[in-house]
């Protein structure tokens, strides 16, 4: 008994267990589930790390962008002279809104159609924030059953080898079960960063909303 133990433990030592030789080892059905886990953390981690860049850009440019217009003389005059190339959401609300004001006004119903206007400019530049929240989302929810699946493949793999072989020594199983558990790994490896920024992400979202809301409202005091 201690020989036969002996004798798979020295097997295991044997078997190199690297994350390439996993990979290499393994099947087709578990290489594409270890593929597009990959794929799905890198891509998730370019949206992470954009979106980052992009909150603490707005952030920055909508604060200075409202403090030089509570500053400025009147809305007119400080739409008439806003630069034409602001890239502030912000900035973009207030310019589409004084476009229409100007429409509006010629025909003598600003306050009829003001609202919807402010609202369906707010709509578009949150639309182009939230853009990829929902690819996030999905890889957070699906990737962990995408890795158990091939978990489930290797495991079933490992099993039909000590069927054929009519062995089950470790040197046998272990191979198999490390190449399956190495796909939930990475199911998780790729989920708990996705899940993680969605929710951060997703409020930074909601309290932007807000502070477009509130300088909406603002804004309309004094036109």
């Amino acid at each position: 008994m201690e020989a036969e133990i002996t004798t798979q433990a020295v097997g295991l030592t044997s078997t190199d267990f690297s994350i390439l030789k996993l990979f290499l080892r393994a099947d087709i059905i578990v290489k594409s589930v270890i593929l597009i886990l990959i794929a799905a953390s890198i891509f998730s981690w370019a949206i992470i790390i954009e979106k980052h860049k992009l909150f603490k850009k707005i952030n920055k440019s909508s604060e200075e962008f409202e403090d030089k217009f509570w500053k400025s003389k009147s809305a007119e005059t400080f739409f008439n002279g806003m630069p034409a190339n602001l890239d502030d959401p912000m900035a973009k609300v207030f310019r589409g809104t004084m476009q229409s004001v100007m429409k509006v006004r010629s025909k003598g119903n600003l306050s009829e159609r003001l609202n919807s206007t402010l609202q369906s400019n707010i709509e578009k530049q949150m639309n182009i924030i939230e853009k990829n929240f929902t690819f996030l989302a999905s890889v957070g929810s699906t990737s962990p059953f995408i890795g158990l699946f091939g978990t489930v493949w290797g495991i079933m793999n490992s099993f039909q080898s000590i069927a054929i072989s009519r062995n089950t020594s470790l040197a046998i199983v272990a191979p198999g079960i490390a190449e399956a558990l190495f796909a939930t790994a990475l199911g998780l490896l790729a989920a708990i960063p996705a899940v993680v920024a969605y929710n951060k992400f997703n409020t930074d979202a909601k309290k932007y909303s807000e502070k477009l809301e509130n300088f909406s409202k603002r804004f309309l005091t004094i036109i």
